[in-house]
């Protein structure tokens, strides 16, 4: 699997981290900056990021800033692109699970070096259930398209 990752200066460190866990799980990475800890603004590096994975440049994409918030908020806004902010094993599963997270967001303060293994493990390792997720995911989409997700109807 190939993962775009990216950061701003406060998740700089988180994303090396990751870097090495996505190398030792044999998976490849993209990374779309930044490359130090000076500050940068967290929507320039998520767009990047976002971008590469709705058009297919990569599979995923794991995305840090300081809270993750900014991150989430700037990759939802990308057509098709299911961020989710995650701080434990948990929601890393069930946003893969139930919701197709294409995105993980996740905190440069907030999480340890145990836990954030655990999280980008979980994350990458579950699949898609589909089943009746797969319609919940669908009206995501009819919401992208301007659509009422109530007049989706598929089982």
């Amino acid at each position: 699997m190939k993962i775009a990752v990216a950061s701003d200066h406060r998740g700089f460190e988180t994303k090396q981290q990751v870097k090495a866990i996505i190398a030792q799980l044999g998976h490849e990475f993209i990374d779309f900056g930044t490359t130090d800890s000076h500050p940068v603004d967290y929507p320039d590096m998520a767009y990047l990021a976002a971008v590469a994975v709705a058009n297919k440049q990569a599979d995923r994409a794991i995305l840090a800033c300081g809270t993750g918030i900014g991150m989430s908020i700037t990759a939802n806004k990308i057509k098709g692109i299911r961020a989710a902010l995650c701080h434990d094993e948990l929601s890393a599963q069930i946003s893969r699970d139930h919701n197709d997270a294409n995105v993980l967001c996740i905190s440069g303060d907030l999480i340890g070096e145990v836990l954030l293994r655990k999280i980008v493990e979980a994350w990458l390792s579950t699949e898609f259930s589909g089943g009746r997720h797969q319609r919940r995911v669908s009206k995501i989409s009819a919401i992208e398209e301007g659509k009422d997700p109530r007049e989706i109807k598929n089982k």
